[in-house]
C-alpha cells in the first residue's frame, strides 16, 4: 500500500494504553490504523473480570495529577468523569501498632507544600522530619537525567544523606516502591529521583492521587475500542504477530499483512524477539531490563471494615477511600465495594503489593493466613467482620525492574529502519514505567510515525 493519495496505513502491535494512545493520536490526522492484539481484549496490563458476580481489576491502578498525558488520554476518551482526583494531597498511614500519621499538603506553593505535612507526621522523630527537609532540599537539586544518578540506588544515597531506617520505611519506601515498583534499595537513583521532583517537590498539587471511579476493563478496554472503531480505526483481538519484516510487514496469524509504518507497542520481552536486528541491533540487551512483580489480595467481608472508621482518617472523598501502611506486608489498601457492584452491606478490599518478588509464587493459602492477620492488625473492625471471599491476583512482569544501569537499556522510539518504531513504558520516555510512560511514548511514536509519513509523502514514493 503507498502512501500517494492517502495519508498511509499505520499497523500498531500490541493494544495496551501504549497502542491505544498511538492509534487515537494518529487518527485525528486522518491516517488509517489497525491494532493487533494477541489477548481478546484492549488494555495490555490493565484489565477486569468477574468473580462472584463482582467485577474485579487485575490491579488497583492510580496517577497523579502531574500525570498530564495520561489525564490528556482520558479527555481523548471522553472519560474524565470516569476517574476522581484529590482536592490535595491525602494518604492516611497506619501502623499494626495502632499508630497512625497523615500526609497531607498545605495549599501553598511547592516545595513548602509538603513542609507543614512533614512537620505534623507523627510516624516520625522531629529530628527525622528534620531531616527528611533536608533529604528532599538535596533531591530537589539533583538531575536526574545525570547517567552517573544511574549507577548508584536511592536507598544508598537517602543512608549518604542522614536517612535512618524509620525514615526510609515510614516516608521514601512508600512513595518509591508504590512508583517504581522496586525498593528502595534497588531502585535507580535516577528513577527515584524524578518520581520525587515531579510528583512530590515540584507543583503543589502534582502528587495529588486521582482513582478510576469505573472497571479497567472499561477505561482502558470497551471505551477506547468504542472510540478507535467510531474513528475509522480497527482492532484484530486475538491476533498473533510472528514476525516483522521489510516492506513494511507483519505476519499475523501466518498471513502477511502490508502496512506503510509499524509501531510495536508491546512489552520488551516480546519487542526483542520481534524486531528485526537491523533495526535494532541492541535488541538483545533489552532483556537486561527485567520484570518487577505486583500482587494484589482482594477480601470481601461482610460489613465494613475499612469504612467502619475507628480512627482510620479517609481520604479522597467518601467514593474514593484509601489508606498506606507501613511496618507491614500491607501497602496500600483501596475500598472498591462501589465499583465492584458490591451490595448487601459487605465490603471489598483490594491491598496492593509493589516488588512483591516475595510473595508471587506463595500459595494463595499462605497469603491469605498472612494477610487477614495484617489487616486485621490494622483494621480493629476486620477482627469481628467474616470474610466471605478472598482471592489473589498476580502480576509477574507487571514493570521492567527500574535498577541500576536499567536507563541506558531503554530505546528510543525510532529504529535503524525509517518505518518501524517503539512504542511501550520500557521504551525512554523520560518518565518510570507507569501508565503516564506508556502514554507519552505512544504520543511520540505517532509523532515520529507522521513525519515519516509526510516525509515519504512529500518525496512522493512508497512507504515501503
Amino acid at each position: 500500500m503507498s502512501t500517494a493519495g492517502g495519508q498511509g496505513e499505520v499497523a500498531i502491535v500490541g493494544g495496551g494504553l501504549a497502542g491505544i494512545t498511538t492509534a487515537l493520536a494518529l487518527q485525528e490526522t486522518g491516517i488509517r490504523t489497525t491494532i493487533y492484539e494477541a489477548r481478546p481484549r484492549l488494555g495490555g496490563a490493565t484489565h477486569s473480570f468477574t468473580r462472584g458476580g463482582l467485577t474485579v481489576d487485575n490491579g488497583q491502578h492510580i496517577f497523579l495529577k502531574c500525570c498530564s498525558a495520561y489525564q490528556g488520554l482520558l479527555g481523548r476518551l471522553g472519560a474524565t468523569d470516569r476517574v476522581r482526583v484529590q482536592d490535595r494531597l491525602d494518604i492516611p498511614v497506619l501502623t499494626p501498632g495502632g499508630a497512625g500519621g497523615r500526609l497531607r499538603r498545605a495549599k501553598a506553593p511547592g516545595p513548602l507544600h509538603l513542609v507543614p505535612a512533614l512537620a505534623g507526621y507523627r510516624l516520625l522523630p522531629p529530628a527525622d522530619r528534620l531531616r527528611a527537609v533536608r533529604a528532599s532540599l538535596a533531591l530537589d537539586r539533583l538531575d536526574p537525567d545525570d547517567p552517573a544518578h544511574d549507577r548508584v540506588t536511592m536507598g544508598a544515597w537517602l543512608a549518604r544523606h542522614g536517612q535512618r531506617p524509620q525514615a526510609r520505611d515510614a516516608l521514601w519506601d512508600l512513595f518509591v516502591t508504590a512508583a517504581l515498583n522496586i525498593r528502595l534499595d534497588e531502585a535507580a537513583l535516577g528513577s527515584a529521583a524524578m518520581v520525587c521532583k515531579t510528583g512530590l517537590l515540584g507543583r503543589s498539587d502534582a502528587a495529588d492521587i486521582g482513582v478510576p471511579t469505573v472497571p479497567l476493563g472499561d477505561l482502558h478496554g470497551t471505551i477506547p475500542a468504542a472510540k478507535i472503531e467510531r474513528g475509522g480505526g480497527r482492532i484484530e483481538l486475538g491476533a498473533k504477530v510472528t514476525a516483522v519484516d521489510a516492506g513494511p510487514k507483519l505476519v499475523v496469524d501466518g498471513s502477511p499483512v502490508s502496512a506503510d509504518a509499524v509501531v510495536m507497542a508491546v512489552p520488551h520481552r516480546v519487542a526483542s524477539s520481534l524486531v528485526p536486528a537491523e533495526a535494532s541491533p541492541e535488541r538483545a540487551e533489552w532483556d537486561g531490563l527485567g520484570s518487577s512483580p505486583i500482587v494484589n489480595v482482594h477480601v470481601v467481608y461482610d460489613r465494613p471494615v475499612l469504612r467502619a472508621g475507628g480512627g482510620v482518617p479517609r481520604a479522597g472523598g467518601r467514593d474514593a477511600p484509601f489508606v498506606a501502611a507501613v511496618g507491614s506486608p500491607v501497602q496500600w489498601v483501596f475500598d472498591r465495594t462501589a465499583i465492584s457492584g458490591l451490595t448487601g452491606g459487605g465490603e471489598y478490599l483490594a491491598v496492593s503489593v509493589s516488588a512483591a518478588d516475595r510473595w508471587i509464587d506463595i500459595p494463595t493459602a499462605e497469603i491469605r493466613a498472612v494477610y487477614l492477620a495484617e489487616l486485621e492488625r490494622l483494621f480493629p473492625a476486620a477482627r469481628r467482620a467474616r470474610v466471605t471471599d478472598f482471592f489473589v491476583t498476580r502480576e509477574r512482569h507487571a514493570t521492567f525492574r527500574q535498577s541500576p544501569g536499567t536507563g541506558a537499556l531503554r530505546p528510543a522510539s525510532a529504529t535503524r529502519l525509517p518505518w518501524l518504531f517503539l512504542a511501550g513504558a520500557w521504551t525512554d520516555t523520560g518518565w518510570p514505567d507507569t501508565m503516564e510512560g506508556a502514554v507519552r511514548s505512544g504520543l511520540t511514536a505517532a509523532r515520529l510515525v507522521r513525519r515519516h509519513l509526510n516525509r515519504v509523502r512529500s518525496d512522493g514514493v512508497s512507504g515501503r
